[in-house]
Parts: C-alpha cells; structure tokens; sequence
C-alpha cells in the first residue's frame, strides 16, 4: 500500500508534500514559510485572547493571555527542525491552548541552527522558563503551575526542559506536552521505513541533526539518550504514524511510564508529520488540539 493509501483521506493532498532541508534550500525555505505563517497568523481570530510580544534577555517571546487573575502557564518552543520558524510558526495553535484551557503561554522564539547550534536553542528555552518563574508575581502567574510544551523540534527542546527541570537545573514544571517530537539521533525501524513521507522524511532528519549538532556531542542534546527518566513531570506525547520520528516518541513514553512516570501515548494513525500544521481544520487535527487542550487542563487545574 502506498504512503498516499495509507493516509487519511482528508490528508492526501499532503501526499507529495516535502520539506528539503539542503543547505542551498535552506534560505529561501526559511523566507517562503516566514511569509506565509505571517500572513496566516494575521488572519487567527484572537477573540478571547489577550497577545503581546516583548523582549526577555535578549530573546523575542510572545505572550498569549485569556482570563483574569493568576493563571498557569505553558512555556512553548515552536516546531521547524531547529533550523526553521519563528513566533508566527505555531501562532494558532498557541491562541487555542491559550483560549480553551485559560492558561497563559509564552512562545520562545529561541535562535536556529546551523548559525546558532545546540545548545543555543535549549538556552534561549530555558532562560524564558527561568524569567517566567522568576516574575511570576508580576506576571500573575502560579509559579506552582508551569508546564512546558512543544512541536517537533520544539518538542525536543520542551523535553530537555522537563529533564532539567526534574534534575534541579530549572525551575520545577508539572507537566510536559511533546508533539511529534525530535527526541533521538539513533536509527529506528520507522527512520528506516519513511525515506519519502509527506512533511518530513529521514533523509530530513539526518540534515536536521546535522546542522543542529554542529560538532556537539550527540547525548546531552538528544532527549531520548539520557538514562535516567524517573522523576520527570507527567507527560502527553502524540505522534503521527507515517512519520520517521515516530518510534523515538513511542519509546520515550514507554520509558517514562517503566520509570514510574505518568505518560499518555497517543500515535494517529493515517497521518504524516506536520499534518495538523498542513491541514489544520482536518478532523485528525481537531481531535488533536482536543486531546491536548484536556491534558492540560487535568494537569493544571
């Protein structure tokens, strides 16, 4: 069966999409996505919900507020395969969250390989996470209720978060929601499938690890890697069938679980990676924003 029949049929106009991550794409692919994530973020409806972006230490944040009073918060790193995006990347999905669980959200957009290599962008992440906590009180937020999330690359990123966090290294977090994520270098039976998949591919994958390293060891950047699990705060992990990285993301959330901590695995069958990003008003992708919008409100109150 082709990658084509085995997508959802409200996805398979998705099916010769791809994402070419060679170097002398890469500029011009950055400028075509910039332009239209900024035209479509124009076009969210943001009723409900109060947005400012600022400056913290250097890095541009977004901040997404719905209601009054001390809210829980959601650190969030956007997707892009640590080369790509920027605060506009992941904008609707962060107004819904932001809307539907009355959290407040604040969107690092952390600096991007190949000119700003590992451990750049976990830096970025985790210097907002530390001025969040820190300014909790002026920012009316409950600084006992912070959770962190993210997308793809961004989901790599909000796991080392969590991982630190748990370790003592940042402030603590009470939950973690990792879409798709980017979270071993290693081959797996699904990097070996998906050399063609819509979205993203392997041959992606190992571009993207490679301008992400540049030169740095491989264990202290790759979630997956590291040993110890338990302890961590409880997780949410949602991931696409047809997708390269989608065995990495079933082996941390059985990791975690054998490490006694609280993880919900969801894998969506007929699906390509990025596809609620492609195809946001899709069913699939409504079910998503569903589930994770619930995750978060069971996990913070």
């Amino acid at each position: 069966m082709s990658i084509e029949q085995r997508l959802d049929p409200e996805l398979r106009h998705l099916a010769a999409a791809r994402i070419d991550l060679s170097s002398e794409n890469l500029v011009p692919l950055r400028g075509s996505l910039d332009e239209r994530r900024r035209l479509a973020a124009a076009e969210i409806d943001l009723t409900g919900v109060a947005v400012v972006d600022c400056v913290v230490a250097g890095i541009p944040v977004r901040i997404y507020r719905s209601g009054a009073g001390v809210t829980p918060a959601v650190v969030f790193c956007h997707s892009g395969a640590f080369v790509l995006g920027n605060l506009d990347t992941d904008h609707a999905w962060c107004v819904e969250l932001s809307r539907s669980v009355g959290v407040t959200v604040v969107s690092v957009d952390y600096r991007l390989a190949p000119e700003h290599p590992y451990p750049a962008g976990f830096d970025d992440a985790a210097t907002v996470l530390r001025w969040l906590a820190a300014e909790a009180a002026s920012l009316d937020i409950d600084p006992t209720r912070i959770a962190v999330a993210g997308s793809s690359a961004g989901g790599s990123l909000a796991a080392l978060l969590a991982q630190s966090a748990a370790a003592g290294e940042l402030p603590p977090v009470v939950f973690q929601l990792l879409h798709q994520p980017v979270l071993d270098d290693r081959m797996t039976p699904s990097k070996d499938e998906f050399v063609d998949t819509p979205g993203f591919d392997a041959p992606a994958v190992a571009l993207m690890w490679q301008y992400y390293l540049g030169g740095a060891a491989v264990s202290s950047a790759a979630p997956g890697r590291t040993d110890e699990l338990s302890g961590l705060a409880p997780a949410l992990i949602t991931c696409a069938e047809l997708d390269p990285l989608r065995d990495e993301a079933v082996d941390y959330a059985l990791r975690l679980m054998w490490a006694g901590v609280p993880a919900e695995l969801h894998v969506y069958p007929g699906t390509c990676h990025g596809f609620d990003s492609f195809a946001p008003d899709a069913q699939v992708s409504r079910d998503l924003l569903t589930l994770q919008a619930s995750a978060l409100r069971r996990a913070l109150g």
